[in-house]
């Protein structure tokens, strides 16, 4: 189970962390505010190949981090 994910230099995000609680979770919002962001962020945990446009400024790592529990 997800618990925990931080994301910074990733697209338009500059810094966001979010936890998760025990039970049931849902991500939600408007068209266009960053739903699929995170969820490509997820994606790139799990294994996917980053594209290096996404990244932000050149100066700065992209770094994505999650806790997972079982």
């Amino acid at each position: 189970m997800l618990r925990t994910i931080e994301i910074k230099n990733y697209l338009l995000i500059e810094d966001i962390k979010v936890n998760f609680e025990r039970n049931f979770n849902i991500i939600t919002g408007e068209t266009g505010s960053g739903k699929s962001i995170v969820i490509g962020a997820l994606n790139l945990l799990v294994g996917s190949r980053i594209d290096h446009k996404v990244v932000g400024p050149r100066n700065k790592k992209c770094i994505i981090e999650a806790v997972f529990s079982n």
